[in-house]
C-alpha cells in the first residue's frame, strides 16, 4: 500500500487549452495520473478547461470541473470538497505548475490545509528561476554556460557587453521558449531583451552565451521517495544547440554519445534532481555536449515535472512515467511497483531499446502569413510525429512519411529541392523542412563537410543520409524486373516506401507491392517491451520493420513475427496523425472513445497511429496499438495482417477519412458511412444536386480548374466570393476576395500550392448568421440531433475560430425548424451511419447549407461535455449496426449557456496578421459555462464579433 495512507482525495490541475508549446501530451500525462490514482481508490477532482480532452471526460475522474484555469476557480472547487487532503500539479505542464505557485503565494493550499505532493514549491522556484539555479548548479559542480540574470534593460545591456555575441536571451516563468530569442549582433539586441523582459511574467530574463553548434541532449528521470532514481530514456536532438527541443528532431537512445560521456551525464542529472528539492515524481534534464573529442558537458535546464519529452519517451519505451510519477507522488517506491509490460518484472529498472525512435515535430505555417519560419529558441511546432524502427534510417523515413505533408519520405518523390542557392539558404537558416533538404544538398553533390559547417549536425547522422541516397541511386539503375531480392530488401530496411522505390524503378507502387509478395518480402511486427526481449512483455505495442529469412535446422526459413492474431472479431480505428491547426486534440477524443465502444460491443480493437503526445496512443486503450503512419502501405499490411471485419475512418479526422477510398478500393469495408457517402459531401457539385433534389437553399456557386473558369464564373455568382479548395481541413487556402484581381491571384497561388484541385467559388453571404449541427444517423434512417450552436463572430470566420454558443441564443422557430429539418433530410440523404455535422448561414430567416461532413467533427466532445453525454460511444455503437439511435436514453443537461472559445498561439509569430477569416488559425479552444446572455462575459464578446473579420 501506499505511505501515505492519509490521501484519501486529491486535486490534479489540467494545462488548459492547446497552445504551441503545450498540446495533448498534457492531456496523456493527466489521463494516466487520474487511472494511476483510481487504481488506489484514491478519490479524484480535476480542474481543466479544455472540453476536447479524454481527462475532461466525466468517467476519469470522481468530479470535473470544467473551469478557468485560475485562483478563483480553485478556491471554488476546494469550498466544495473541503475533504481534498492534496494537489498533483505536475501533469498540466507549465501552467499548471504556475498556478500553483500562484495559490501557494496567495496563501490557498495553507488555508484549506491541502498538501503538495509530486514536487516541490522551492524545486519549481529553483529551476525557474534561473539566478537560483545558476547558484544552486555552481554549487554542487556542475557546470553551465557563462550566464546572468536581467531585471531591467539597463542590466541586459551591460551583460552583452560583459559576454560579447553571439547570445541567448531566455525569459523566465515562461513555456515553450516563450521570449527566447538568439542574438548574433548589437543591432537586434534592444528590441529582442525588451520582448523577453515584457514576456516574462515577473519581468526576468536571463542572458547566456550562446554555445552554437554544441549537441543537445535530455534525459528523462524518475525518483521516489527513498531516493532511488532511475533514467528512462536518453534522447538526443538532431539539430544542435539554438533550435528550441520542442522544434528538433529527436532521436532515441542517444545515438552519437561515447558511453564515457553518457555515464558522466546520467550521474550530473542524478545529481541535480537530488539538489533541487525533497520531491518524488517525474524530471525532465536536458544538457550541451561540445561537438569534439573532449565531450565538454554543461546542464541547460531540469523541469521538476512530467513533460513534452516523457510522454515522448513514454511512447518509445513503453515505461509510463506519467502513471508511475503519480504512484510515486503518493508514496510508493520504485522497487513496491510493477513494471506496466511485462507485469512479471520491478519498475525499478532501467528501459533497454533494441530499436530507434525518430520524433519530427509538425509545423503549420501556412495558417500565419507572413510568418518567420525559421526555427530557433521559441517552439513553433504544433504537433509531432514518432517513427519506430529496427535503424535510425527506417525510423526517419517512418517519421516523414507520417507527417502528412504530401511527401513519401525522404526523397525519391521528386518534389525535393533543386535550387542550389534555395538549399543553401534553408540549411544556413534552419527551416522547418530541413530534414528533407539535407538528403537534397547530398543528392546535389554539396560535401557533407560542407554541410556539417553549415548545419552542425553531427557527421554520424549526415552519413546516414549519404548511405540512404547511395541506395537510390544503386536502386534507380535498375527496371522493377531486373531489381534483385537483396537490394529490394535493403530499400524497405532502411524505411523506403514502396512509393519511393516506384519513383526510383519508374514503375506503379501496386508493381512493387506484388514483387516485395512475390519475392516474400514481408513486414514483420515487432513488440515494444522495454527490455529487449529478455523478459516476456505482457501488452500488444507494435511497430512494423523488415527482417531477412532465419534458418531452421530442418531447412524452414522464416522472419519472426512477434504480433499473433487471435481469432476473435476485430475492428481497426484510424487515428488522426500528427496534431495541426484544424485538426487536433478533439481526434483524439472521439478515437479514444470509439475504441472503448468497439471493445463494449464484443470487438477485439486495433489502433493505428503515430502521435506520441496522444492518449489513443497509450499502449492500454486498445487492445493493441500498431504504432505506424497512418499512411497507406502500412495501414494495409496491417490489415492483411489482422483481417478485422472493418475500419472506422470517421473519427480520425481528414487524415482518416482521406483513406477510405483506397479501402474501398482493396475491398476493406468501412465501418459507418460509406466512402460513396463521404465522397458525395466532399464533391460540392454532387453535394448540391443532392440539395437541390430535396429544395434546401445553399448559396451559388461554381468549380473551376483554373484562372480562366474563375473569371468566368465570378460574373455569374457576383463579388463577395469565397474560394476554396476540396478535400482539405481547418479551412485550409480558403479565402473570401471581392475583385477579380484578387480572384486571379489566390486562384493562381492555391494551384501552385494544390496543384490538379478542384476549386469552389461560392457567393459569400456578407452578414448571415452562421450555426451548426452535429448529429447521430442510423442505417434505418433515425437521426438525433445533439446540439445546435450559433457561432456569436459572423459567417466568414472559420468555425473552429468562431465562439460556439450551445444552444442557439437569437435563431427564431422557424429558423430553428429549418435547421432541424435540413439536419435530418441531409443526414438520411447521404445514408450516414454514426456522426454529422453541418454548417449553416442564415440571411433573411432563410437557412443556407455551406457544407456537410458525414464524420466525427471539432465540436462532437464539446457538446458531449456540456449536455455530459457520452455522444461518440452511442455513435460508435450505431456504426458497428449494434445499436439503433432510438435504442439510446438522450438526457442532454445543461442550465444555462456553453460557449466554445477560440484559444490563439500569435505571440509565437508576432508579425503575423491576427485578423479571423474563412481559414483556420486557433490551436486550441476552452468551454465557458454562463448562466445567461446578461453575463458580461458573452455580452464583451458579442460586442466584438465583426471586429477580427478579414478576406
Amino acid at each position: 500500500m501506499p505511505k501515505n495512507t492519509k490521501l484519501k482525495s486529491i486535486l490534479i490541475i489540467g494545462s488548459g487549452p492547446i497552445i504551441i508549446g503545450q498540446a495533448c501530451e498534457f492531456d496523456y500525462s493527466g489521463s494516466q495520473a487520474l487511472r494511476s490514482l483510481k487504481e488506489d481508490g484514491i478519490e479524484t477532482i480535476l480542474i481543466n478547461s479544455n472540453p476536447a480532452t479524454i481527462m475532461t471526460d466525466p468517467s476519469m475522474a470522481d468530479h470535473v470541473y470544467l473551469l478557468p484555469l485560475n485562483t478563483k476557480s480553485i478556491i471554488q472547487v476546494l469550498k466544495e470538497h473541503p475533504q481534498i487532503d492534496a494537489v498533483l500539479p505536475t501533469m498540466g505542464g507549465q501552467t499548471a505548475l504556475n498556478l500553483c505557485i500562484e495559490a501557494d503565494e496567495k496563501g490557498i493550499w495553507e488555508d484549506f490545509g491541502v498538501e503538495l505532493i509530486g514536487v516541490d514549491i522551492n524545486a519549481i522556484n529553483i529551476t525557474e528561476d534561473r539566478e537560483q539555479f545558476r547558484g544552486l548548479m555552481e554549487k554542487i559542480g556542475v557546470a553551465m554556460a557563462p550566464q546572468a540574470t536581467a531585471t531591467s534593460f539597463l542590466q541586459g545591456k551591460e551583460i552583452a557587453q560583459e559576454f560579447g555575441y553571439p547570445l541567448c536571451i531566455r525569459s523566465s516563468f515562461t513555456l515553450g521558449g516563450a521570449g527566447a530569442a538568439i542574438v548574433h549582433d548589437e543591432k537586434d539586441f534592444d528590441k529582442l531583451l525588451r520582448r523577453g523582459l515584457e514576456i516574462s511574467p515577473i519581468h526576468e530574463v536571463m542572458i547566456d552565451k550562446a554555445m552554437m553548434g554544441w549537441k543537445e541532449y535530455e534525459l528523462e528521470l524518475l525518483r521516489d521517495r527513498n531516493d532511488n532514481v532511475v533514467i528512462i530514456c536518453s534522447i538526443e536532438n538532431m539539430d544542435p544547440m539554438g533550435i528550441h527541443t520542442g522544434d528538433s528532431i529527436t532521436v532515441a537512445p542517444a545515438m552519437t554519445l561515447s558511453d564515457r560521456t553518457y555515464q558522466k551525464m546520467r550521474d550530473m542529472a542524478i545529481k541535480m534532481m537530488r539538489s533541487i528539492g525533497d520531491f518524488e515524481g517525474g524530471c525532465n534534464v536536458q544538457f550541451a555536449v561540445s561537438p569534439d573529442e573532449k565531450e565538454d558537458i554543461i546542464a541547460i535546464e531540469i523541469n521538476p515535472r512530467v513533460s513534452r519529452s516523457s510522454a515522448l519517451a513514454s511512447k518509445a519505451t513503453g515505461y509510463p512515467i506519467a502513471k508511475v510519477a503519480t504512484k510515486l507522488a503518493i508514496g510508493y517506491t520504485l522497487d513496491e511497483l510493477d513494471n506496466q509490460i511485462t507485469k512479471s518484472t520491478s519498475a525499478l529498472f532501467e528501459p533497454t531499446l533494441d530499436y530507434v525512435i525518430v520524433k519530427i515535430p509538425r509545423w503549420n505555417f501556412d495558417k500565419f502569413e507572413g510568418s518567420d519560419r525559421t526555427l530557433g529558441l521559441q517552439m513553433k511546432a504544433v504537433g509531432e510525429v514518432m517513427g519506430i524502427g529496427r535503424s535510425f534510417q527506417e525510423a526517419l523515413h517512418k517519421a516523414t512519411q507520417s507527417l502528412e505533408i504530401k511527401r513519401n519520405g525522404l526523397g525519391a518523390d521528386g518534389k525535393g529541392y533543386k535550387d542550389y542557392n534555395q538549399i543553401i539558404d534553408k540549411l544556413t537558416h534552419a527551416s522547418w523542412d530541413r530534414v528533407f533538404v539535407i538528403y537534397d544538398a547530398i543528392a546535389m553533390g554539396i560535401p557533407l563537410s560542407q554541410i556539417y559547417d553549415i548545419t552542425k549536425i553531427d557527421m554520424w547522422y549526415l552519413k546516414q543520409y549519404e548511405e540512404l541516397f547511395q541506395l537510390e541511386k544503386e536502386i534507380s539503375k535498375y527496371t522493377i524486373d531486373t531489381l534483385d531480392k537483396e537490394l529490394l530488401l535493403e530499400a524497405k530496411q532502411k524505411g523506403y516506401g514502396d512509393r519511393q522505390i516506384a519513383h526510383m524503378l519508374g514503375c506503379l507502387e501496386s508493381q512493387v507491392y506484388n514483387k516485395r509478395d512475390e519475392l516474400n518480402i514481408q513486414r514483420v511486427f515487432k513488440l515494444v517491451d522495454t527490455c529487449a526481449a529478455e523478459f516476456r512483455a505482457q501488452t500488444p505495442y507494435y511497430y512494423s520493420t523488415f527482417e531477412s529469412d532465419m534458418e531452421l535446422a530442418d531447412g524452414t526459413r522464416y522472419a519472426d513475427n512477434e504480433s499473433k492474431v487471435s481469432d476473435k472479431k476485430k475492428i481497426v480505428v484510424l487515428g488522426s496523425g500528427p496534431n495541426r491547426i484544424g485538426q487536433g486534440i478533439e481526434f483524439d477524443y472521439c478515437c479514444v472513445h470509439g475504441v472503448l465502444a468497439a471493445a463494449e460491443c464484443g470487438y477485439e480493437t486495433i489502433m493505428i497511429n503515430c502521435n506520441p503526445e496522444t492518449v489513443s496512443t497509450d499502449f492500454d486503450t486498445a487492445d493493441k496499438l500498431y504504432f505506424e503512419p497512418v499512411f497507406w502501405e502500412h495501414i494495409y499490411d496491417i490489415i492483411r495482417h489482422e483481417k478485422p471485419e472493418g475500419v472506422i475512418v470517421q473519427l480520425g479526422g481528414q487524415t482518416a477519412l482521406k483513406l477510405a477510398e483506397k479501402l474501398t478500393k482493396y475491398g476493406i469495408k468501412i465501418i459507418g458511412t460509406s466512402f460513396e457517402s463521404l465522397d458525395l459531401a466532399e464533391d460540392r457539385g454532387s453535394f448540391s444536386t443532392l440539395l437541390k433534389e430535396h429544395n434546401i437553399p445553399y448559396p451559388e456557386f461554381g468549380v473551376a480548374e483554373n484562372a480562366d473558369e474563375a473569371l468566368a464564373l465570378a460574373d455569374q455568382l457576383n463579388f463577395p466570393i469565397l474560394v476554396r479548395p476540396s478535400y482539405v481541413l481547418g479551412g485550409q487556402g480558403m479565402k473570401i476576395v471581392i475583385n477579380k484581381e484578387e480572384l486571379v491571384e489566390h486562384v493562381v497561388d492555391l494551384l501552385r500550392k494544390i496543384p490538379n484541385n478542384k476549386l469552389l467559388l461560392d457567393h459569400y453571404l456578407d452578414g448571415a448568421i452562421e450555426a451548426e449541427a452535429d448529429a447521430i444517423c442510423d442505417a434505418d434512417g433515425n437521426v438525433y440531433i445533439i446540439g445546435i450552436m450559433e457561432h456569436i463572430e459572423p459567417c466568414g470566420v472559420h468555425s473552429g475560430d468562431s465562439n460556439a454558443t450551445l444552444p442557439a441564443f437569437n435563431l427564431g422557430d422557424l429558423v430553428m425548424q429549418q435547421i432541424i429539418d435540413h439536419t435530418h433530410t441531409i443526414a438520411r440523404a447521404l445514408n450516414t451511419k454514426g456522426l454529422i455535422n453541418i454548417q449553416f448561414a442564415i440571411k433573411d430567416d432563410i437557412v443556407y447549407i455551406i457544407e456537410a461532413n458525414p464524420r466525427a467533427s471539432r465540436t462532437v466532445p464539446f457538446i458531449a461535455k456540456a449536455y455530459k453525454e457520452p455522444y461518440v460511444n452511442y455513435a460508435t455503437k450505431v456504426m458497428l449496426g449494434v445499436n439503433k439511435v432510438t435504442d439510446f436514453d438522450f438526457n442532454p443537461h445543461l442550465e444555462g449557456y456553453a460557449i466554445k472559445q477560440p484559444v490563439f498561439s500569435f505571440n509565437k509569430f508576432p508579425n503575423v496578421d491576427k485578423r479571423l477569416g474563412p481559414e483556420m488559425k486557433s490551436t486550441g479552444e476552452s468551454i465557458l459555462f454562463i448562466d445567461s446572455l446578461k453575463d458580461d462575459q458573452f455580452y464583451d464578446l458579442y460586442s466584438r464579433r465583426k471586429m477580427y473579420l478579414s478576406k
